[in-house]
């Protein structure tokens, strides 16, 4: 054992100098490595996340996102729902990390009728909503009294109203906004019967309506072409471009920023237009 009563001035010295330079390097090598967390990668934040999609077209688009995000060293799992009023209770609720499938108004009546804390982070695509008919070749040809479907919920159903008033069809009370419902037509020339149902529904009842509004998705799933579509609402300036949403709190988040460049890419564009073969536009 060593007697540092014993050690000379100059040696004492030397192992001072060595103690202190020894820990002056763990500090840094401390300090060095705190600087490296504090930039780490979204994967080392988050490396997993789970997001809800709706059944059908998009799972193949979101395969790629899947694909996309295990590049950048984070993991997709995809939750597919079958209608809209799932995914944001679940995202409400913490049991997905995202969703990707609604677009401003109909997240904003979910947050005023719901009290929903979900906000928009980056757009998805645009399905402008149509007119479709398997009786009629043109909105022209409807006869008085026919009957047409619309989806039934608040912001949808606003959309597909402004789409009759459009082509002359009705016409809604002034400064009606876009949650219009049937109690704002002020005019109904051709006195149309409004038949409000489930937007999963209203496609596949086209047969038995003269005519229906229907989103571009369930028109899709419900084997709809764009020879039944008889009208379109406009695409310029379209309000309704669809989003991927999260927790209020969250948006600023490394893998959030992460998730969206894995939508908003050149390689999902091409799935999201062999898929949709046009009637789905991208949005960002």
């Amino acid at each position: 054992m060593s007697d540092v009563n014993n050690t000379s001035p100059a040696s004492l010295w030397s192992t001072l100098n060595r103690r202190n330079g020894l820990a002056l390097l763990f500090a840094s090598a401390v300090a060095i490595g705190s600087l490296m967390a504090s930039h780490a990668s979204f994967a080392e934040d988050k490396k997993a996340i789970k997001v809800g999609i709706i059944s059908g077209e998009d799972e193949d688009v979101w395969r790629v996102v899947v694909a996309q995000a295990a590049e950048k060293g984070l993991t997709i799992e995809t939750v597919v729902f079958n209608d809209y009023t799932q995914p944001n209770e679940a995202l409400e609720r913490g049991e997905i990390d995202a969703n990707a499938f609604q677009h401003q108004p109909y997240l904003d009546n979910q947050i005023k009728t719901q009290g929903y804390h979900i906000v928009r982070v980056g757009y998805t695509g645009v399905w402008p909503i149509g007119l479709y008919s398997k009786k009629y070749k043109a909105v022209a040809d409807l006869p008085e009294g026919a009957v047409i479907g619309v989806p039934n919920d608040p912001s949808n159903e606003g959309r597909a109203l402004r789409v009759l008033q459009n082509e002359g069809v009705i016409k809604l009370k002034d400064g009606t906004g876009i949650l219009a419902t049937t109690a704002d037509i002020a005019e109904n020339a051709k006195k149309v019967e409004i038949k409000e149902l489930d937007a999963g529904i209203v496609g596949r009842s086209v047969e038995d309506l003269d005519a229906a509004v229907v989103n571009t998705d369930w028109a899709l799933k419900s084997g709809l072409t764009p020879e039944n579509r008889i009208a379109q609402e406009p695409i310029a300036d379209n309000p309704y471009r669809n989003f991927i949403a999260v927790k209020v709190g969250n948006e600023n988040e490394a893998w959030v920023k992460a998730l969206v460049a894995s939508y908003q890419n050149e390689a999902v564009k091409a799935e999201f237009d062999k898929v949709y073969k046009g009637t789905g536009l991208s949005a960002y």
